[in-house]
């Protein structure tokens, strides 16, 4: 039996050995299954068409070909490097078959263009089942491929296909190039374009946010008589230190990272709003309404929660986890069901407050005075009582 050593047509690597059987179509359908594509005919080095085992001999070089005509390597490369127009929304675009094939040969321009296509006008999307077919026909009076897509966007991913760059001009939106990259498969560069839209967004609702000039402006401009409401706002990272803020209404508002210290909060709304990480450090906090506000990390050390008049702060499921509290006035205060774990509250003033089902698991409550304040249901695993200004009661817990 003789064997023949076998290359696709046009090159001289990646050979395969096959055995030669009993006829031409058993020898193509063994090729077809080594490179992967559907060999249809059988050449010789010199161009010549074999049809018949016959004419083979023992351990003779062939190429086989999808159907095409017999290509030398040099005509091969020189194929590889057309020319080729597309039309992309009405504007020509011209570049080469190995710009669009080599960097990404899993894309639908790829494989638009590539020689072992089953059929040129065939396409399958990466990761799809989905076949699109763009037929021959679907080329304007120039001969230029039609693409119905935004050119605006096109062109920045032809230039990476190019260079291996992604460089957009500053008036181009990422999240428009990211559609396009998605829609021709250019997967390589849409993790890149994913995460430039997402740090865009964040620098623009970072610039949403209002500042310290914004609410200066509002607070003027307003009747003392007339209530202030920031309801839902977004204060982000402002600074808002030192300011009278009393009656206003905060609910629901976004001052994650803000500045508040020394300011005037009184009576004051922050009803599910987000002071996480915020600095309230010295602030007046008298008769706040912060129920299931988020305090997370925040630090309000040496704040001023008590009023002479009576009216308790509430600050029902409030999130004080690792907040910093110490040396704060919290007389009366109501934290039912709160979260205080790893939290601060050394030297605080919790006389008669409403620690009821808090979760005080690894709080400091060193040096703080609990004297007639509500522990029952708390959680205390792991929190430290040293050095109390009076003892806990045992009807304080049960």
């Amino acid at each position: 039996m003789k064997r023949v050593i076998l290359f696709e047509n046009g090159t001289d690597v990646n050979g395969k050995v096959v055995m030669v059987t009993h006829c031409i179509s058993e020898l193509l359908g063994a090729a077809s299954k080594k490179f992967d594509f559907k060999a249809k005919r059988i050449f010789t080095q010199h161009g010549g068409e074999i049809d018949d085992v016959k004419l083979i001999r023992d351990d003779d070089v062939l190429y086989v070909t999808d159907g095409e005509s017999f290509l030398s390597k040099d005509k091969k490369l020189s194929r590889t490097n057309e020319w080729i127009t597309l039309n992309v929304g009405g504007k020509l675009f011209t570049t080469t078959k190995t710009t669009l094939t080599q960097k990404d040969p899993m894309s639908m321009l790829a494989r638009m263009f590539t020689e072992r296509s089953r059929s040129p006008s065939l396409l399958i999307m990466p990761g799809e089942e989905t076949e699109f077919r763009i037929p021959p026909s679907q080329q304007d009076s120039t001969g230029a491929f039609l693409i119905d897509r935004n050119p605006t966007y096109f062109e920045p991913i032809l230039d990476y296909l190019r260079h291996g760059e992604l460089i957009m001009d500053s008036n181009i939106n990422p999240a428009g190039v990211l559609e396009e990259a998605r829609f021709y498969g250019i997967e390589s560069i849409v993790s890149i374009l994913e995460e430039t839209v997402l740090s865009e967004s964040k620098q623009q609702k970072e610039s949403d946010a209002l500042t310290r000039r914004d609410v200066l402006s509002s607070i003027m401009s307003t009747p003392v008589t007339s209530e202030l409401r920031f309801q839902g706002v977004n204060f982000a990272g402002a600074d808002l230190s030192r300011l009278d803020l009393r009656n206003i209404n905060f609910k629901y508002a976004n001052l994650r990272g803000c500045n508040l210290s020394g300011a005037n909060l009184s009576r004051c709304c922050f009803e599910r709003a987000d002071l996480s990480f915020a600095n309230l450090e010295n602030a007046q906090l008298v008769s706040v309404k912060m129920s299931c506000a988020n305090l997370e990390s925040a630090n309000l050390h040496s704040c001023n929660f008590e009023d002479r008049s009576g009216l308790s702060a509430n600050m029902e499921s409030v999130n004080l986890k690792g907040a910093n509290l110490e040396g704060s006035s919290m007389a009366a205060v109501n934290l039912r069901v709160a979260t205080l774990k790893n939290a601060v509250l050394t030297n605080c003033d919790l006389r008669s407050a409403d620690l009821a089902g808090a979760d005080l698991e690894s709080c400091d409550l060193s040096g703080s005075d609990l004297r007639d304040a509500n522990l029952r249901g708390a959680n205390w695993k792991n929190a430290a009582f040293e050095l109390m200004l009076t003892p806990l009661h045992m009807s304080q817990t049960i």
